[in-house]
């Protein structure tokens, strides 16, 4: 296997979580995945389709499935990593120990997110597009067509990230503040998160 010299530095430089991430790795990989890196993270993918990533959190480290939501999982082992989580799921562990438990498990996991990537199923999205664009975000939209170009060729998931951070604001001139923090990361066609 060939490891690319940005995972390489990803696992030489872990302080912590390291060998509950090496294990992790090992069980994508004994999967049949394809190591990648996306988003600062080790991502496993099977035919250029991202199945999962695995990174460091601050209390645990934590394998997640980008379909984790089409997938069976009856033990109750994925869970959402937030409030606005649509599609994902993921599991997050402690310790080795934690991790050869369930080992057989998430094994049983990757190989339906696999067979979910095989099939080509989608999540749907259209049924929760329910945070209104802020009127900040708007007029600034109505009022800057590159801009406005831009937000739309974002990823529905990107625009639904910024409608949240900018609508979670309380104050009309908080919210302004933060649209125009992120013009340039809208211009560049990233995340709110994303560098």
């Amino acid at each position: 296997m060939t490891v690319s010299s940005d995972v390489a530095a990803y696992f030489e430089g872990l302080t912590r979580w390291r060998e509950e991430l090496l294990a992790l790795r090992r069980i994508a990989l004994d999967c049949g995945l394809t190591e990648d890196w996306k988003w600062r993270q080790p991502c496993y993918t099977f035919e250029r389709k991202n199945v999962v990533i695995i990174g460091e959190l601050s209390d645990a480290c934590a394998i997640g499935f980008f379909k984790g939501a089409l997938l069976a999982d009856p033990a109750g082992v994925l869970d959402k990593s937030g409030p606005n989580t649509r599609a994902a799921r993921d599991a997050r562990f402690t310790s080795v120990a934690e991790i050869e438990a369930m080992e057989s498990r998430l094994r049983e996991l990757i190989e339906q997110a696999i067979e979910v990537e095989k099939a080509g199923l989608q999540f749907d999205f259209s049924d929760r597009d329910d945070i209104a664009m802020p009127d900040e975000l708007r007029s600034r939209l109505d009022r800057d067509p590159a801009l406005k170009a831009a937000f739309d060729t974002l990823t529905p998931g990107r625009r639904r990230a910024y409608l949240i951070v900018i609508s979670g604001a309380k104050l009309s001139k908080t919210r302004t503040a933060r649209v125009e923090k992120y013009v340039p990361k809208i211009m560049d066609g990233l995340g709110p998160q994303e560098w």
